[in-house]
């Protein structure tokens, strides 16, 4: 475009504005006869004056004419503005940058007023609803939010706040001296350092949990003990009536109310039991097991015991099926439940009162796993689910073995063979099959094969 053209553009704008105010006169020319010449003439008639003035006489919109053409080439810049208003002024960088910090000061200083009168119940409230990594890192944040743990009212608070996924406490086979947690919502390991039992036990491994705590056998089965292993606080128990060598069964019922604390079922395969109570702190021997229960109780001792309510469940053999106990009422009952056909490895699990279990089918050389749920009409086991057989694939012509961990809705399934270590989780409500990462200790040594361990809600104010 050649500056005639450029020129030509620019006259064309004025004489839309001439339109739009009401005016037929060029704003360019004070001289009246000016107007009756025509748009190339006002251009290139090189006997006109070469200087043109804004006629002001006119009501016509203050035009800015910064920029508008110096050399052939060069775009067009017109920045119009409202009639009879004036351009603001730039301010100096410096006054900008003042006003800026004034401003931040302002902004936080409103933010220190409002949180300064931030009620501390409501605080409380928040925190606890904190993922529980979370709470851990903002402990280093002042004494105050560190000392939340014995103040009864945030106690109070994380009781009020519904479970959600349970945690897993596992032993491995390498080391039963140590634990490692495993954080399903996180898809994380935790190696916490946990407080070495007393001197005079050399072994603790977990035997039952509730709730947020779990419960301690030695491998001597002589001493009982109770801890919440995120708090990191142990509790011995007294020393039971009954002298028993041989191996027990555990159940544990735990209350969410901190004034019903936590009961503890130990049974012998003779039919000896005793209950403890965390609020009396005493064992209790409530009786002997009645004539219909048959002994002795061939317990599986691979499948921890499940809770509904105040009634724990144990699974037997010889013959098949299930013993329970009603702490509340002290009722002892048995089912004849028969295992389903070439199933090994199995284990009781509880989702939503219903009974199920959990364990390997094998035929021929092809190895799954099987969940079942126990029907009581007929007190048969049917089959809901199993694994994906892409993943049942890997087990094929392989001696597996299995260890459930958990009970409790989401379970975790240790796997292994001669050559072959996997550990999956299974939702039993969404029937989600899922991998666990590798376990991998401050050594760097991988840890897969894991001897025992079991399932807990984690809670930072529940006290063994």
């Amino acid at each position: 475009m050649d500056e005639r053209d450029l020129f030509r553009q620019l006259i064309g704008h004025f004489e839309k504005l001439c339109e739009l105010y009401g005016s037929n006169k060029t704003p360019f020319l004070s001289s009246s006869s000016s107007s009756s010449l025509s748009s190339e003439q006002l251009l290139f008639n090189h006997s006109l004056p070469r200087q043109c003035f804004l006629n002001l006489d006119e009501n016509l919109a203050d035009i800015n004419l910064r920029n508008v053409v110096s050399r052939v080439g060069k775009s067009l810049n017109l920045e119009i503005s409202e009639p009879h208003k004036r351009l603001p002024n730039k301010k100096p960088r410096k006054e900008r940058n003042c006003g800026r910090q004034k401003l931040a000061y302002s902004t936080e200083d409103l933010k220190r007023e409002i949180w300064k009168d931030f009620p501390e119940d409501l605080l409380e409230v928040v925190i606890a609803r904190l993922p529980i990594a979370t709470f851990f890192r903002f402990r280093s944040v002042c004494q105050k939010w560190n000392s939340l743990l014995s103040s009864p009212s945030f106690s109070q608070n994380c009781v009020g706040v519904p479970q959600t996924q349970p945690w897993f406490y596992t032993v491995t086979h390498e080391n039963l001296a140590t634990a490692s947690m495993y954080d399903p919502s996180m898809v994380k390991w935790r190696h916490p350092a946990i407080p070495p039992p007393p001197p005079k036990v050399v072994i603790l491994l977990p035997v039952a949990s509730a709730g947020s705590l779990i419960c301690f056998l030695d491998i001597g089965h002589s001493y009982f003990y109770v801890c919440n292993p995120l708090t990191q606080t142990w509790k011995e128990l007294p020393a039971r009536s009954v002298k028993v060598w041989s191996r027990v069964a555990v159940g544990m019922v735990w209350d969410r109310n901190p004034s019903k604390g936590y009961r503890i079922l130990w049974v012998g395969h003779n039919g000896e039991h005793e209950v403890y109570d965390s609020v009396q702190n005493l064992w209790t021997r409530p009786g002997e097991a009645p004539m219909g229960i048959k002994l002795p109780l061939s317990l599986n001792f691979r499948s921890q015991a499940v809770s509904i309510d105040a009634t724990i469940y144990f699974l037997r053999s010889d013959p098949d099926g299930i013993v329970s106990y009603d702490l509340e009422t002290g009722v002892w009952k048995q089912f004849m439940v028969p295992s389903p056909p070439h199933s090994t490895d199995y284990s009781l699990a509880e989702c939503g009162g219903r009974i199920m279990l959990v364990g390997l089918l094998t035929k021929n050389a092809a190895t799954c796993v099987c969940v079942w749920e126990l029907q009581r009409m007929t007190l048969l086991w049917k089959e809901v689910d199993r694994m994906p057989n892409i993943w049942c694939l890997e087990f094929y012509g392989k001696q597996v073995r299995m260890s459930c961990l958990g009970n409790k809705g989401l379970l975790m399934l240790s796997l292994r063979s001669r050559r072959m270590s996997r550990i999956v989780t299974y939702d039993v409500l969404k029937r989600e099959w899922l991998g666990v990462p590798r376990c991998i200790v401050s050594r760097g040594r991988k840890r897969q094969w894991i001897h025992c361990g079991t399932a807990f809600y984690p809670c930072l104010t529940a006290v063994p």
